[in-house]
This record gives C-alpha cells, sequence and structure tokens, in this order.
C-alpha cells in the first residue's frame, strides 16, 4: 500500500543495515548488558521478533474479522516479559535468532505494503477501554522498532559493566 510505503522501507533499511552490526556482536555483550527494563540484547531482538510476528497477525486479523476486532495484546501487564521467558531467548542461538529477527521485520514490510486500504480505519481493542485503528497501529510500529534499536546501540558502545572485586 502506497501509504505505507515509506514505512516498509524504513524498516527494509535498518533490518539490513542491522543484520551484520548484530551478528558481530560478541556472547558477553549480547547475553550481559541490560537495559532499563533488565533485558539482554539478546531478550530485546527477542521482543523485537514478537512485535512483528504479533503486529503481522494483528494486520491480517483487521482486514476480515469482526469488528471490533478481540485480539490479546502481548505487551500489556507484562505479558510481554513472559513471551521473553517462555521462548526463552536468553539461551537461542544467536545467528538463529538475528535470522529470525531479520525474516519477521522484512515479511512486516510487505504485508504493510498489501494493506486493503478500506480497512485502515478497522479497529482493534488494544485495552479494556482503548480502541486503535489499523493505520495508527502500523504507524506506532516504527518509533517502537527504532526504540529497540536505539537501546542496542546504547548498550554496545558502553563500556563493559565493571566486575566485582574479589574479596581476600
Amino acid at each position: 500500500m502506497k501509504q505505507f510505503e515509506d514505512i516498509a522501507n524504513i524498516i527494509i533499511t535498518l533490518t539490513k543495515e542491522w543484520e551484520p552490526k548484530l551478528l558481530v556482536l560478541t556472547e558477553e555483550v549480547i547475553s550481559q548488558r541490560r537495559n532499563s527494563q533488565k533485558r539482554t540484547i539478546k531478550q530485546i531482538v527477542g521482543h523485537m521478533v514478537d512485535s512483528a510476528s504479533n503486529n503481522t497477525h494483528r494486520v491480517v486479523h483487521l482486514q476480515y474479522r469482526e469488528l471490533p476486532l478481540r485480539f490479546p495484546n502481548y505487551a500489556t501487564y507484562g505479558n510481554n516479559d513472559r513471551w521473553i521467558s517462555i521462548q526463552n531467548y536468553q539461551d537461542e542461538n544467536w545467528e538463529t535468532l538475528v535470522q529470525l529477527w531479520k525474516y519477521s521485520n522484512l515479511h512486516f514490510a510487505h504485508v504493510i505494503r498489501n494493506i486493503i486500504p478500506e480497512t485502515l480505519q478497522n479497529l482493534w481493542i488494544s485495552d479494556v477501554g482503548e480502541k486503535i485503528t489499523l493505520k495508527k497501529m502500523v504507524e506506532n510500529f516504527m518509533p517502537h522498532f527504532k526504540l529497540h534499536l536505539d537501546e542496542i546501540e546504547e548498550l554496545t558502545e558502553s563500556p563493559s559493566p565493571a566486575l566485582p572485586k574479589r574479596r581476600e
């Protein structure tokens, strides 16, 4: 869809830029350094996979199901942390996880390019008393995507945490 061409192109560009950056990170960096939510880079990337996957499903469901759409919001009430834990992204093979991240996001870009324009105002019940249009949901994806890339960048640029001093 022409309306989301820019968003799709940004997703594709950032994904292609970030794939090699992610693949060269050391095990220590991806599994030890943590953001303000106490997530490692592996867990952040896993969360981004969940985001692309869940948003893909919402976009599809919002184009054909009874409205307003009742579809779980995996991110509310701390459920996104449950998803991260249950899928154990911390122990996922890094190359596999990066490829899953890459292809999940490339597919999401493809999906948003193909949204039926007449469905843009279709509503999803995102929380109790809260509804969001398909259009707004797609537009909200990029700030979330960039937020997590910024977190990863910050974690990769910061020095290693100091090791605790040994007691003699």
